[in-house]
C-alpha cells in the first residue's frame, strides 16, 4: 500500500517561488485568512494588511479576489495531480490504479479539508469556475480516471457493457458524497476505510471476466 497525501500541506510546499514577491506574500496572505475564515468575509484590504503589499497589487496579479482564490486551488490541484501520477509507477492494472487514485483523493481532501471545502461549495456557484485554472485542472484529474477506465476495457480487465462515462461518475460522485458529511459537520473520516468501501461498492463490480 502506499502512502499518498498523508498529512496537510503547507502552503510553502505548493507555492510557486518564481513568481514576482508581492505576488507570492498576497497569495500566503490569503491562504492563512482561508484557514479561519469563509471567502465572502474575507476583504482585500484584509489580505492587503496580512501580505504588507497595497491593495492595488491583488488586482494587477489576480483580477480581483475570485482570481487569487482561483490561483491558490490551482496550485493545490496541481499538487495533488502530480502526487496521483507518482503514486500509480509501478502499477498494473486498471482496478488497482482505479483504487490507488481513490485513496490519493481520499487522502488529499481529508488532509486539506479548508480546500475541499472551498472546492466543493464556494467555486462551483459562480460562473467563472468553468473558465477557470481550476477547473482546467479538475478536467485533467477527471480525464486521468477515463483514461484508466479506457485501459481496462480494452484489457478486459473492467466489464465491457457498464459506459466508462458511468463508471467515471460512480467513482467520483460517491467519493464526493462521502466526503462533503465531514466538511459540513467536521467529521473524522479514515482514508484506508473510505477507499476500502469505495472498491466494494463500486470497483470490485467493474471486474470483467479477463
Amino acid at each position: 500500500m502506499k502512502a499518498c497525501f498523508t498529512r496537510k500541506l503547507a502552503f510553502s510546499e505548493i507555492n510557486d517561488h518564481s513568481g514576482p514577491p508581492g505576488k507570492i506574500k498576497i497569495a500566503a496572505a490569503m491562504h492563512r485568512l482561508l484557514e479561519t475564515k469563509d471567502f465572502s468575509s474575507i476583504t482585500t484590504a484584509e489580505i492587503s494588511k496580512q501580505s504588507g503589499v497595497n491593495e492595488s497589487m491583488i488586482y494587477r496579479y489576480f483580477n480581483d479576489k475570485r482570481g487569487l482564490l482561483h490561483y491558490i486551488l490551482a496550485q493545490y490541484l496541481e499538487i495533488s495531480y502530480k502526487g496521483i501520477i507518482d503514486s500509480l509507477n509501478g502499477l498494473e492494472g486498471a482496478v488497482d490504479k482505479l483504487t490507488e487514485v481513490t485513496r490519493c483523493t481520499f487522502g488529499f481532501y481529508i488532509h486539506n479539508a479548508t480546500f475541499a471545502k472551498i472546492l466543493f461549495l464556494e467555486v462551483r456557484n459562480f460562473p467563472g469556475y468553468w473558465e477557470s485554472d481550476t477547473y482546467q485542472f479538475v478536467k485533467r484529474y477527471t480525464q486521468l480516471y477515463r483514461q484508466i477506465i479506457e485501459e481496462g476495457h480494452a484489457a478486459g480487465e473492467i466489464r465491457p457493457d457498464i459506459e466508462k462515462w458511468h463508471v467515471m461518475q460512480a467513482l467520483l460522485g460517491t467519493i464526493e458524497h462521502m466526503v462533503l458529511p465531514s466538511l459540513i459537520f467536521q467529521r473524522p473520516l479514515d482514508v484506508d476505510v473510505c477507499t476500502e468501501a469505495v472498491y466494494k461498492l463500486v470497483l470490485e463490480g467493474l471486474k470483467g471476466k479477463r
